[in-house]
């Protein structure tokens, strides 16, 4: 058994999966037995092969890459990756946008978790491009979350809703950590069935750990002496087909742990919301559409992948 398998999923970056994975390489040392499974969910054929090269040239065998002939989301690219990855006590869910800035981060991050024992999952604190803080907790989705929003519940509730946008300098307990670098016990996540693959985009973290607290009563902890450098949206860009995505994705997460009664005061709420906002902004009727409908799940971009030839 190794004590760690990082996990990265590239979709047509590869010039950020390279990267990724030659900080992984350069800031961990030789007395910790680790691998790095890079998962290509269905790239293009070029920017697959230019993963193939950039990979050999770094030439570790420690490094594996498995290619999907059909793009399964972020919760079922990593899942394809643990299915690959060796026996390990810890998996490290890494996005390929990152880079690893912090020396030994796995050893730090493996010590941390034993220090812990309540710990299902961790995270470094989430840098941007040029080293400046950005948030790296959340609060689980909720209704209550969605209505009143963040700023208000950590203004009423602060001990329940710790500032997400304040610098922390001892280790935090949070609801969750951003997907962009999940540090997770291998036990715990099986036992508790993984992502979610029913979700595309959105939300995976935040549905595994509410899992991981409440059948197994593990917690998430943010470790801030800890750092990475997140750049973000390398593989997806910020427009209505993701907004439309991340409807789709609250509402399976709202349905799943708050039942369709509480649900559907949520989906209230957002009709009316968006149909204000349609009546100056056009487009955000194809969303007021959906939302009348509930943000089935059959509309997910999931179910509009086509798998690539052999």
């Amino acid at each position: 058994m190794i004590d760690v398998s990082c996990i990265l999923v590239n979709y047509n970056s590869s010039a950020y999966s390279i990267k990724c994975v030659a900080s992984i390489l350069e800031n961990t040392q030789e007395d910790i037995a680790y691998e790095i499974v890079v998962v290509d969910n269905a790239s293009t054929l070029a920017n697959y092969e230019i993963l193939q090269k950039g990979i050999a040239e770094i030439d570790s065998p420690k490094v594996k890459v498995i290619r999907s002939l059909l793009n399964t989301g972020f919760g079922g690219g990593n899942m394809l990756g643990v299915e690959h990855a060796d026996d390990c006590r810890y998996y490290a869910f890494i996005n390929n946008d990152t880079l690893m800035v912090s020396p030994d981060t796995l050893q730090s991050l493996v010590q941390f978790m034993e220090a812990h024992p309540d710990a299902g999952m961790c995270s470094p604190q989430m840098l941007d491009h040029e080293g400046n803080f950005r948030r790296t907790i959340d609060h689980f989705a909720s209704p209550a979350r969605e209505i009143l929003k963040r700023g208000f519940l950590e203004f009423v509730n602060p001990k329940r809703y710790p500032n997400r946008k304040k610098t922390y300098d001892q280790p935090l307990k949070v609801d969750y950590v951003q997907g962009a670098f999940m540090f997770t016990d291998a036990e715990i996540f099986r036992a508790v069935g993984g992502f979610d693959t029913h979700l595309f985009l959105y939300y995976e973290e935040s549905d595994v750990c509410r899992r991981m607290r409440k059948q197994k009563g593990k917690v998430a902890y943010l470790v801030p002496s800890l750092e990475y450098i997140h750049y973000e949206s390398a593989s997806s860009s910020s427009n209505l087909t993701m907004k439309i995505e991340q409807k789709i994705s609250l509402f399976y997460y709202l349905k799943k742990h708050f039942g369709v009664f509480r649900t559907k005061g949520v989906q209230i709420y957002f009709c009316l919301r968006y149909f204000f906002r349609a009546l100056f902004k056009p487009k955000y009727w194809k969303l007021f559409k959906l939302l009348l409908a509930g943000m089935p799940l059959s509309h997910s971009l999931k179910h509009k992948q086509t798998p690539l030839d052999a």
